[in-house]
């Protein structure tokens, strides 16, 4: 095989935090990036890092015109792992990935992989698969063909490529029509077959910047569940960007949520969805009710709060849990217990919206003194709107967090 290998296995542009330059011009200026950079110190050309680090950012930096976009990025990617960015537009997701993949040279700090430094180098010496959102495939060649585009690069030999192919199109199910053209295809079968040029070389690492974001909801929740099979078949590292938090909580082992050019958390989906570490992340992962109040006391790790209706009530402390400081308590919908008699620590309101889901009913309750309530009702519930109920949950559902002013 040639050291002259080429990593980027699809010629095309991801939908990045700002507008994207072509390919090859992108390929360029991360060439001339690594002219005018000052050479990496020789005791920094590798990092001590545990086998299990794939990857790491390390105190990385960037900006546009004076324009922070990610700040002190401190990061590992752990070895076969799926790792999420999770954040809204302009939160500096698809920067931080444009800089492991080479297209995006940090401002400052050091990126390895493998424990090289590798924040110099042009992405086709990085030995990294990308798949981007627009597929990319060569619409002049065979399926067949732009799968085995990675390996003919490296000049593998004849025999072995065709091998590499086979297995490649059996693994997303698309054996027997690998002498197809990309037109001939559906949206989501384009989608796998780029997967698999990314994957069939074996790479270091995997990079996936919103690739499902051009397909429709039904087609889009299919081919999560294929990327996830893939990825447990491959044993490869995927780092995914994207903005959906349905698609992080479906498909990932671990999410680290971005805004505003850093990382708000980072933990396995059950983690950022059960105990979100601030209002934001709360607010940002899947459904949830801040209610507002202030912190009148700890005892064992309970926040004691008095909210703005004067209702005491109770939740898990946390860091930003102290006496005297406004607190938003978050509490999930489906969490809540809704009943028509007073419970020991209950909220009265009144049931002013209700919504038929099939299995369940989604309904809004109004509390005086403050915002609406989101719950979730079984679908068998007798509730009606205009019902008056008492709302509650157990303490370990709730949390006590920042009061969401920064």
């Amino acid at each position: 095989m040639s050291k002259r290998s080429h990593s980027l296995s699809v010629p095309g542009t991801g939908t990045a935090d700002r507008t994207a330059e072509p390919p090859l011009r992108q390929i360029e200026l991360a060439r001339e990036h690594a002219k005018v950079l000052a050479p990496t110190p020789p005791e920094r050309q590798a990092a001590d890092l545990a086998p299990a680090v794939k990857a790491r950012f390390e105190n990385v930096s960037k900006s546009y015109d004076s324009t922070p976009v990610v700040k002190n990025l401190n990061l590992d990617v752990q070895t076969g792992e799926f790792l999420t960015l999770l954040g809204a537009s302009g939160s500096g997701k698809t920067t931080s990935l444009m800089m492991l993949a080479g297209f995006e040279a940090p401002s400052s700090g050091m990126i390895f992989l493998n424990g090289r430094a590798v924040q110099n180098l042009p992405p086709y010496r990085r030995n990294i698969g990308i798949v981007f959102q627009n597929y990319s495939l060569f619409p002049h060649m065979t399926i067949a063909e732009n799968i085995a585009y990675p390996l003919k690069t490296r000049r593998m030999p004849r025999a072995e490529i065709s091998n590499l192919v086979a297995q490649a199109l059996r693994m997303i199910r698309l054996e027997g029509i690998g002498s197809r053209r990309p037109s001939q295809l559906s949206g989501g079968q384009q989608q796998r077959v780029a997967l698999a040029r990314a994957l069939v070389f074996k790479p270091e690492l995997v990079l996936m910047d919103e690739p499902l974001g051009a397909l429709d909801k039904n087609l889009r929740e299919s081919m999560q569940s294929e990327i996830a099979q893939l990825h447990q078949q491959s044993g490869a590292t995927i780092v995914y960007v994207t903005h959906d938090q349905a698609e992080a909580l479906a498909m990932s082992t671990r999410i680290a949520i971005f805004d505003r050019g850093q990382i708000q958390q980072s933990g396995s989906p059950s983690e950022i969805y059960e105990k979100p570490a601030t209002s934001f992340v709360a607010n940002f992962v899947g459904q949830n009710n801040g209610l507002p109040g202030t912190v009148q006391a700890l005892d064992g790790g309970v926040a004691v709060v008095k909210l703005d209706n004067d209702a005491m009530v109770r939740a898990v402390a946390t860091p930003h849990s102290l006496v005297g400081r406004r607190t938003l308590i978050s509490v999930r919908p489906e969490r809540l217990e809704v009943s028509a008699a007073l419970t020991d620590e209950g909220v009265q309101g009144t049931i002013r919206e209700l919504v038929y889901l099939g299995d369940q009913r989604r309904g809004k309750v109004a509390v005086a003194g403050l915002c609406d309530v989101s719950v979730t009702l079984d679908h068998r519930s007798s509730f009606q709107v205009g019902d008056h109920v008492y709302i509650s949950w157990r303490v370990g559902d709730a949390r006590a967090l920042d009061d969401g002013a920064s």
